[in-house]
């Protein structure tokens, strides 16, 4: 018998048989991949719907998103949020900001959704309260940084979840080439031996850090 040798085919095989993609998503989907920039940078389905079931699980009051990009996973986190619960995610390119304004309307989430436009660095510490969720998918290099901001917001039992933490299995390189992947394997150090959090590093897509706040 012939195994899937390819991640095209694993892929395939994985959205054939997780439930299907929904309209408002697949919309944005081929949206991003016609007129956007970057358009691997999406979420997409199977990711999208991981962070819809792990929100739904959690009920969080409160999540940040650290990278809006054209909203795809905004919207999927928000899925799970409680009924008068909200989600604050942060984007420093200001032109995506129509496309995700637009289609968290079309998903009818507009009024749990609030979308900043600036640097995550200097928005963070301007933000009040604390956080059940947060989600961390921006500059790869500020990902230290970007965690360093968040810990103390979250809440005790809450959860962060780090995406592209495999790099495209550049951190399984001893010599770690680049920059980028000097800091996500540092990165994923410092997750490991962080006494205040339990954590999971997980293959899905390209990589994502479950962390759960003690």
């Amino acid at each position: 018998m012939e195994l899937f040798t390819d991640a095209e085919s694993l892929d395939y095989y994985l959205e054939e048989h997780s439930q299907a993609e929904d309209p408002v998503l697949k919309e944005l989907a081929r949206h991003t991949y016609l007129k956007e920039v970057h358009p691997r940078m999406l979420t997409g389905h199977i990711m999208g719907s991981f962070l819809t079931m792990f929100s739904k699980l959690l009920a969080p009051e409160r999540i940040l998103e650290i990278g809006t990009y054209t909203g795809y996973s905004a919207i999927c986190l928000a899925r799970g949020l409680q009924k008068e619960g909200k989600l604050i995610t942060i984007e420093i390119n200001d032109e995506l900001r129509g496309t995700a304004k637009k289609f968290f309307r079309k998903a009818g989430l507009e009024d749990q959704i609030e979308l900043i436009n600036g640097d995550a660095l200097d928005m963070i510490p301007a933000l009040k309260g604390s956080f059940d969720l947060v989600f961390i998918d921006a500059h790869k290099d500020n990902y230290l940084n970007y965690y360093n901001l968040v810990i103390d917001r979250v809440s005790s039992g809450g959860y962060i979840l780090a995406d592209n933490v495999l790099w495209g299995g550049k951190v399984l390189d001893n010599k770690l080439p680049d920059q980028t992947t000097q800091i996500i394997d540092q990165f994923n150090k410092m997750i490991t031996s962080d006494m205040r959090v339990d954590n999971l590093l997980l293959p899905l897509r390209d990589g994502i850090m479950v962390v759960k706040k003690r």
